[in-house]
């Protein structure tokens, strides 16, 4: 529990009693500090995970990209009630992204990716990886680079155009 220290009389404000902000414990400072946070009013967003959902021109392909290329798992499957498959969840590591067949209603030529990146950090080596895409078939959007703020970064284009880099930070 913090102490309070007791209201002095600052001398260049005689009449006026000031208190001495108090530090609490060891221990309880974040605990303080926290409640003065959610106190405040604006609350922050307090997110736990965001997962993008991307629509795709061609679901089967856009799985193989993102399973038998980069390494991710399939986790849900979703489907409409004829059984064709609309949607589904793939997972890497503690992170998710969401595919959606597109339905043409904007159109069949409309763009996808624009103007999107998705930046992706990992642990593993930044080149075996770039050799794994490339192995598989698919061109690198930037081949693998140390990137000036530190850290390494390859750039990769999913089948409809959206863009990935994926970075590891300096050992």
């Amino acid at each position: 529990m913090a102490r309070k220290a007791p209201a002095r009389k600052s001398a260049s404000r005689a009449g006026r009693a000031r208190t001495k902000k108090t530090v609490p414990r060891s221990g309880l400072r974040g605990q303080s500090e926290r409640r003065e946070r959610r106190k405040s009013a604006f609350e922050t967003l307090r997110l736990r995970s965001i997962e993008p959902i991307l629509t795709v021109s061609d679901i089967e392909r856009s799985i193989r990209f993102y399973t038998s290329t980069l390494g991710f798992i399939a986790e849900e499957r979703y489907t409409d009630e004829n059984g064709t498959l609309q949607g589904i969840m793939l997972k890497a590591g503690v992170c998710r992204i969401g595919l959606t067949q597109d339905d043409w209603k904007k159109g069949r030529d409309r763009d996808r990716g624009v103007a999107v990146r998705i930046w992706c950090t990992t642990v593993q080596d930044i080149d075996a990886l770039a050799a794994r895409i490339k192995a598989g078939g698919h061109a690198l959007a930037a081949e693998p680079a140390d990137e000036p703020w530190g850290g390494r970064s390859v750039a990769v284009d999913d089948p409809d155009g959206f863009h990935l880099t994926l970075h590891k930070a300096r050992d």
